[in-house]
């Protein structure tokens, strides 16, 4: 094979190389992605169905259920303009309680069900994701606009 053959094959080989490293990292990355969703979005539908995704809101205040186990919770997240019934099994963080921002991570059940894998109460009791603030402004001011003077 002459030198100059055996330089092409080297750089196509590298390239396949690379190539199939890149596949294995979108794939990767694409698996872990995980959406952020209100439950207004939720209600219309733009959630995927039957992949994981997080929804947030505030805990709806007189909410919260406990199950007989101890671990089993029931609980309304709010964005002012629609509510997700969320179920969770586990233990909730110290910081969860009701009427603050929770972010809720899990999949939509056949009946329409938020199960939760995982329930976020991250920081302080009084903060609240850049999502779920903007979402909950967003819904203020819609609300106030179509309130009659």
């Amino acid at each position: 094979m002459k030198s100059r053959h055996k330089k092409m094959v080297f750089i196509l080989a590298g390239l396949a190389g690379i190539g199939i490293i890149v596949a294995l990292v979108m794939n990767a990355f694409r698996s872990n992605l995980v959406f952020f969703f209100t439950p207004t979005q939720v209600v219309d539908k733009q959630a995927p169905v039957g992949h994981t995704f997080r929804i947030g809101g505030l805990v709806e205040k007189g909410s919260l259920k406990r199950e007989n186990d101890g671990l089993t919770v029931h609980f309304v997240v709010t964005d002012t303009r629609n509510n997700m019934n969320v179920t969770y099994k586990g233990i909730l963080p110290d910081l969860f309680k009701e009427g603050k921002g929770v972010v809720a991570q899990g999949k939509l059940d056949s009946s329409g069900q938020f199960v939760a894998d995982e329930v976020l109460a991250k920081h302080d009791e009084n903060y609240m994701p850049p999502e779920v603030a903007s979402e909950l402004k967003a819904a203020k001011a819609a609300k106030a606009s179509k309130t009659p003077l």
